[in-house]
């Protein structure tokens, strides 16, 4: 009888590498179940090198122009349009074109009826059918994927440094979709996409960069232009925690779905670990190689954080060993964005650059020991 049984640490990721054409050649990490160094995690694979994605990142502080919604299905930005991408097909289809005039298809209280005339987009997020596109102007570009057209146009402020800084879509208890969208001009603004209105502003003393929301729904992790970040109450906007620890501006922030830790991303190199219980210091500091962390995303089962620097340098962290086993992928190129899949099999990388411009896919690597024993 041949009995399959799991390694210690057997949720990994493997790497072999497909250009524009067909042709692949292989690599292959250390496994540190037989290295017993415990600092290296040999957790995903690079699957897929799409050079036939250009990917624009306009906007050098913050990257989150990647949006996973399956394994098949990819949202980014390139050529001043939105793009749907299908690793499985390798088939590409504009979702919206910002090129020319945009202009809503649907009538709702506070649409921008005229539109947007070529808007530069800063930020995107994708949940289920809901696609939503910020630009630097604190315009918002609203489209539900299964309808034609755009639902809903506006701008969130007419602040003239109002740029819309990050985006993040939910679902509050009542099932109703919102989203939250942080912008320069130091407010936060909650959405709600079935009235299609604000419901919520709250306003900080500095430039907010990120905000994230608990899985709860009941707290935000709020970060920006300042050493601190701030853990707010949902309903109120008041400030429930202040985070110290930072040395600089934050830019980035996600929290893991255990609902007790939250992660934070700061242009002093470093990525902190926060647990809620306990907020009076972070409770693990991971460091990055050569400049300020960008972008950060735990996958759903919250077994992996990856973090993402300006370039080059994408870090993965094994939680389950508090952080200590890391894998580091490092490549050519700024980084636009990152995102896991929600089944956690695929971790999508984009890269901008003049050369190397490409989406990157690396898949979950498993691993299994084979014993045979006899009947």
């Amino acid at each position: 009888m041949q009995i399959c049984l799991p390694l210690q640490g057997d949720n990994m990721f493997s790497f072999h590498r497909k250009s524009s054409s067909v042709g692949t050649c292989m690599f292959s990490f250390m496994d540190y179940n037989y290295t017993k160094q415990s600092d290296i995690l040999n957790s995903i694979n690079l699957v897929l090198n799409s050079t036939l994605l250009n990917l624009l990142c306009c906007y050098l502080q913050l990257r989150n122009l990647v949006w996973a919604t399956t394994r098949h299905d990819v949202y980014l930005l390139s050529h001043q349009s939105v793009l749907h991408w299908s690793p499985f097909s390798c088939e590409k289809h504009k979702v919206i074109n910002l090129q020319g005039h945009i202009t809503p298809s649907e009538k709702h209280q506070g649409n921008v009826s005229e539109g947007f005339y070529q808007a530069q987009v800063s930020t995107l997020a994708v949940r289920g059918n809901l696609l939503v596109a910020g630009g630097f102007r604190g315009e918002l570009i609203c489209k539900f994927l299964d309808r034609e057209g755009i639902s809903y146009c506006c701008k969130s402020t007419h602040d003239d440094n109002g740029i819309t800084n990050s985006l993040e879509i939910f679902e509050k208890p009542s099932g109703s979709v919102h989203f939250l969208a942080s912008n320069n001009d130091c407010g936060v603004r909650d959405f709600d996409m079935e009235n299609f209105q604000i419901c919520n502003n709250f306003r900080f003393p500095w430039a907010v960069n990120h905000t994230s929301l608990s899985p709860d729904g009941k707290l935000v992790a709020i970060v920006g232009d300042n050493p601190e970040g701030l853990i707010v109450d949902t309903n109120s906007g008041k400030t429930v925690h202040e985070l110290r620890g930072h040395l600089d501006y934050s830019f980035a922030s996600a929290w893991n779905q255990d609902g007790q830790t939250f992660a934070t991303g700061n242009q002093d190199k470093t990525c902190r670990i926060w647990d809620i219980r306990n907020l009076s210091e972070s409770v693990a500091v991971l460091r990055g190689n050569m400049g300020a962390i960008r972008s950060i995303r735990y996958t759903s089962d919250g077994r992996f954080l990856a973090m993402a620097e300006p370039a080059d340098f994408v870090h993965i962290f094994d939680v389950g060993s508090a952080y200590r086993k890391k894998q580091v992928v490092d490549f050519f190129g700024e980084i636009a964005g990152i995102s896991f899949s929600p089944d956690t099999e695929a971790l999508f990388i984009g890269v901008q650059d003049r050369t190397y411009s490409s989406l990157l896919q690396y898949s979950r690597r498993r691993f299994y020991l084979y014993l045979d024993s006899a009947h």
